[in-house]
């Protein structure tokens, strides 16, 4: 059950598409949590499961079965409405796409959310999201007036101005350079520390995650271990060892599937 420490957790999270004859799992009885105010990143190789993984416990996809809390309330049992005012009041989300609107301005793109949820912004409050981010001065700007990393910045200004309990990155660096994506990364981060947000973040860059506080790794949809203060060597040591095949030299079991009883105690 998710606590007021843990504003998100997974319970024998099961997701399958397609047919009963046919269908693929993309998560297998996974159960994570996540801590408040804390920085994680999720990582695996290609159709690990990470994205499915991101969507179900953003409510954005529903699990075939297990369950999956976010801030206490169990999003089974909320229907399509109720669970899209949660995201919106409960939730923030960066993508690698940026997802602006072209035709608004930055402050336009930043107030959406509350707009759409029916607020209206509190006076100033557009304009110091956005200087936060270090965009003071572009407030007018529209997207295509920005680079890549100023667009992202928006983004971020976007997912924070509702004052969510979790934001959701996924790959939110994956389009930068390395250095426009560290400034990115340092606003996630300050996200956690300055607002005690907490952020999971997608990504396949080992230099990213180790910005993260944890890294959680999946490998044919289910957990596959976890790093507490990564570095980039040791992520991508991780990484290349998942990538082997069974059986290969140097590839270590201990990598395998945690067991539940010692995943229901971590957070992720």
């Amino acid at each position: 059950m998710a606590t007021s420490d843990q504003p998100v957790r997974l319970d024998a999270v099961t997701r399958r598409y397609g047919s009963r004859a046919a269908a693929a799992t993309a998560l297998d009885a996974v159960t994570l949590s996540f801590e408040r105010a804390s920085f994680t990143a999720v990582m695996g190789p290609s159709g690990s499961g990470k994205s499915t993984l991101l969507h179900c416990a953003a409510g954005l996809d529903r699990p075939t079965s297990g369950s999956v809390r976010l801030d206490g309330q169990d999003l089974a049992g909320l229907p399509e409405r109720a669970l899209a005012r949660l995201r919106r009041e409960q939730v923030g989300f960066v993508f690698q796409s940026f997802n602006l609107l072209p035709e608004l301005t930055a402050a336009e793109n930043v107030a959406l959310p509350l707009r759409l949820a029916g607020r209206r912004p509190p006076r100033g409050s557009v304009a110091r999201a956005l200087d936060e981010v270090g965009l003071t001065g572009r407030h007018r700007a529209r997207p295509g007036q920005l680079s890549g990393g100023q667009q992202q910045r928006v983004a971020i200004a976007r997912a924070l101005i509702s004052q969510p309990s979790v934001v959701f990155a996924d790959e939110p660096t994956g389009a930068l350079d390395s250095a426009t994506a560290a400034g990115i990364l340092g606003l996630l981060s300050a996200a956690v520390h300055g607002r005690g947000t907490t952020v999971v973040m997608v990504t396949h860059d080992p230099v990213a995650a180790a910005c993260a506080d944890r890294v959680v790794f999946l490998a044919d949809g289910r957990v596959a271990g976890e790093l507490r203060q990564p570095s980039p060597g040791a992520v991508a040591d991780r990484m290349t060892r998942l990538a082997r095949p069974a059986g290969t030299p140097g590839t270590h079991r201990t990598d395998g599937p945690a067991p539940a009883t010692a995943l229901a105690g971590s957070s992720w």
